[in-house]
């Protein structure tokens, strides 16, 4: 049995993360503020001077400085603000920190204008002249922005409308994480229990059919009273993604949304397609579901329970460090040792729940400092070595960057950042997998996997045609009203579930609550992630040291070049359809290996 839940002043320092690595205390991190605040002003000394290699040179040394010690600043305020939200010291030092951070957005907002509206002379000079050599990458990547960079006093503008540009997405997480109460649910024992949108999850994932049923037709009632208020917040911040576009002469927002990340519209469109041709893959999977379940009919609240039930664990989290270590020993010593240390005596994990703790779990990089993880690892829930795992596999990427870029270079894109997760989460189920000796276990770690694709291929897919077919009506100008909504979404529902799956009219209302859709064109990322992390997998696991060597490398690039050139290095080209064709064969090949299980 779990003990309680306990205070923060009652844990124990060694389930708990090291920040004393990036401020040794409070005071320490007070003065640095001060300090960096100082510093920070100086940032407008450079209006008009960013001319010549020498003033650009400095230029680029200042904003280094600046940009390492605002990290440290950032993330020790806000990773102790994750401690306990309850805390008003650290809540202070993280709103303190913010504001300063969009002082210093605007003030400095004259930079990119000021450098692209100098002559293509001066360009040939910054980027043949040695003393650049360092700041290569970004000078190209800066002059790759000049056709959507506006004048000094436009980006001024732009960044000042900025606040406003979130009310919508501000405004839903108030409505949908605060605001919203969705009253209570009695669950298979009879007891009645909150129903919140974490719970909606576990709910679920219930052995019984009824109490699945009455949580997924309680919350979507909510949703269905609020319909009109929560499509209004989603157009306004569909026609803030089409307004940016438009600004910064983009053909469309979806091209705008990829830009900035260097990935060309035909890896989305290349995505959606070729999953569409393994659809028929996922409805037999349901129809699977359907006949292990000996359902009459399948909905959506049927999709996340297990198919096989009481598997019971309890690793502790030493246990669980060394499971992972060995699930992940192809990647070799440095790998492992680095992991072994980050999990144990070096403490970058802040490991159990206490009181007023941020739910879920993250990883945080830092290139001065350890990339530290937020966990509520749980003992019997083989979900959260999963979860260790996933958020290990972050912070290793992390740590490879961090040793071997320099710091302009380190942080990765977010396209490239599920890779290394996931991957973690695929070398841990085949480890699994291959150590199981009986049916059951094998039947639900597959099951374990099948689900994990649905939801981080299949699903998300679903989400990004829902998304591009929503902003193309934005951007023609159509309405976008809760009718609207409802019928784009039920029309991709109808395409992804299939002609034998039950579609309950609240699903509709789905689209309305998905925090990512506020967040314009993320969520194919975690389709492509995933996919990529299958094929690097299969190469380690199938091959030898230049596999492994070549993934390495890939955590090693941070973001020295393109992703997609970055990801190609590694042996895995995201321009073709073969990384998601071979994710939709292990899909299948999972599939088979489940009815076998269940025969």
């Amino acid at each position: 049995m779990e003990s309680e839940v306990k205070k923060r002043t009652d844990v124990a320092i060694g389930d708990t993360w090291d920040l004393t690595r990036i401020y040794r205390s409070d005071d320490k991190w007070r003065e640095d503020f001060e300090d960096w605040k100082a510093f920070a002003q100086r940032v407008s000394s450079f209006k008009g001077t960013l001319n010549t290699v020498e003033a650009l040179v400095e230029f680029f040394r200042y904003e280094e400085d600046l940009s390492r010690e605002a990290e440290k600043l950032g993330v020790y305020a806000f990773l102790k603000s994750t401690e306990d939200l309850s805390n008003p010291t650290y809540q202070e030092m993280k709103n303190s920190f913010g504001l300063v951070s969009n002082a210093l957005a605007e003030a400095s907002s004259f930079v990119n204008p000021d450098l692209l509206a100098l002559p293509d002379e001066t360009w040939q000079t910054f980027l043949s002249d040695e003393r650049l050599t360092p700041w290569r990458v970004k000078l190209e990547r800066l002059l790759r922005m000049k056709p959507h960079t506006l004048s000094s006093n436009e980006e001024r503008l732009i960044a000042l409308v900025g606040e406003v540009a979130e009310v919508p997405t501000k405004t839903f997480s108030l409505l949908n994480d605060v605001e919203t109460k969705f009253g209570t649910v009695e669950d298979e024992n009879g007891v009645s229990r909150p129903l919140t949108l974490e719970t909606f999850q576990l709910f679920l994932q219930s052995p019984s059919r009824d109490v699945r049923k009455n949580a997924f037709d309680q919350l979507y009632s909510r949703y269905e009273e609020r319909q009109n208020t929560f499509s209004s917040l989603l157009e306004g911040s569909i026609r803030k993604d089409v307004f940016y576009a438009k600004a910064r002469g983009f053909d469309n927002s979806l091209q705008a949304a990829m830009f900035g990340e260097e990935i060309p519209e035909t890896v989305y469109l290349n995505l959606t397609e070729t999953v569409r041709k393994s659809l028929p893959t996922l409805f037999r999977y349901y129809e699977l579901r359907r006949k292990i379940m000996k359902l009459d009919e399948i909905h959506f609240y049927d999709v996340y329970v297990p198919v096989v039930s009481d598997i019971t664990v309890n690793y502790s989290w030493d246990d669980a460090v060394a499971l992972i270590l060995r699930a992940l020993a192809p990647l070799g010593e440095e790998y492992i040792e680095t992991f072994a240390r980050g999990m144990t005596t070096e403490r970058w994990c802040d490991r159990y729940e206490n009181e007023n703790k941020e739910s879920g779990a993250f990883s945080c990089p830092g290139y001065d400092f350890p990339p530290y993880i937020l966990i509520n690892y749980k003992p019997s829930i083989i979900e959260s070595v999963f979860t260790l795992a996933h958020e290990g596999g972050h912070s290793m990427h992390s740590w490879y960057s961090a040793k071997t870029q320099p710091y302009r270079y380190y942080d990765y894109v977010i396209f490239l950042a599920e890779i290394a997760s996931t991957f973690n989460e695929q070398l841990l189920a085949r480890y699994l997998l291959n150590e199981a000796t009986d049916r059951k276990t094998r039947a639900w770690i597959v099951n374990r996997e099948l689900d994990a694709i649905r939801a981080t291929i299949f699903r998300q897919t679903m989400f990004a045609e829902f998304e591009h077919r929503t902003h193309k009506l934005a951007e023609e100008n159509k309405p976008l009203s809760a009718t609207t909504f409802r019928k784009v979404y039920r029309g991709v529902l109808d395409e992804y579930f299939g002609p034998d799956f039950v579609i309950d009219d609240a699903l509709e209302l789905e689209c309305l609550r998905i925090p990512h859709f506020y967040r314009g064109f993320y969520v194919y990322k975690y389709a492509t992630g995933l996919s990529a992390a299958i094929a690097f997998a299969d190469k380690v696991l199938n091959g030898g040291g230049a596999e492994r060597d070549a993934y390495l490398g890939f955590l090693k690039s941070g973001s020295s070049s393109s992703p997609l050139d970055i990801l190609r290095n590694a042996g895995v080209d995201m321009e073709k359809p073969d990384v998601i064709e071979n994710a939709m064969k292990r899909f299948e090949t999972l599939v088979d290996t489940l009815e076998g299980l269940m025969s």
